[in-house]
């Protein structure tokens, strides 16, 4: 009852009160990263895939430039990332303006992260279990190493909580959640601004 019907219904709740008692916090950083980002917006928009493996928009803080090298390359990742870009992160702030696709229906605040469209034809059988469910803003592989951990280890987390959704264990997941962010817990990999990418054997 609680998957099917009442976490539909407190995700909805939640994402709107988040989004009203956030709306001038929203603004400001929203003004700040404009300047920051040189021009390239305070919104980043990308395809994801979700539940069922649908197709949505999701909406982030963006925290990096355009900025391109001579051959028009975007340049790396740890090149266009901006101080306020690094905070935003760092605070998990970036992640905030997804109370809107909770809002809508595209998410949930607590389900496996969506990924990357591309990444798709790469999951097993098992893997693509993880679109069971609508994805999260934090989620169970969040509370145990984050961005951190191995591909492999994140996709035995994410169906793991697939097949044990529960007050009890979004309510945990919450919790945890929280305590990262405080400590700032797991946000990249070691020597990486972001994950490595999945390519199917990782």
């Amino acid at each position: 009852m609680y998957k099917n019907f009442f976490k539909r219904i407190l995700d909805f709740c939640i994402a709107l009160l988040a989004l009203s008692v956030l709306l001038v916090p929203l603004a400001i950083i929203t003004l700040f990263l404009h300047f920051a980002n040189k021009g390239a917006g305070a919104f980043f928009f990308q395809e994801r895939p979700g539940l069922n493996g649908k197709i949505f928009k999701i909406c982030k803080f963006k925290t990096m430039t355009d900025e391109r090298d001579a051959e028009g390359n975007l340049l790396p990742d740890e090149q266009r990332i901006t101080k306020i870009g690094k905070f935003v992160r760092s605070t998990s702030i970036d992640e905030l303006p997804q109370f809107w696709n909770v809002l809508v229906g595209d998410m949930a605040l607590i389900g496996p992260r969506p990924l990357l469209v591309q990444y798709l034809p790469l999951y097993s059988k098992e893997q693509a279990r993880r679109h069971e469910v609508r994805p999260g803003i934090t989620g169970w592989a969040q509370c145990h190493g984050r961005n951190s951990i191995s591909w492999t280890e994140r996709f035995k987390l994410d169906v793991w909580y697939v097949d044990n959704v529960s007050f009890l264990t979004d309510l945990k997941v919450v919790l945890i959640t929280i305590q990262k962010v405080l400590k700032r817990d797991g946000i990249a990999q070691d020597g990486k601004v972001t994950m490595e990418v999945f390519d199917g054997t990782n």
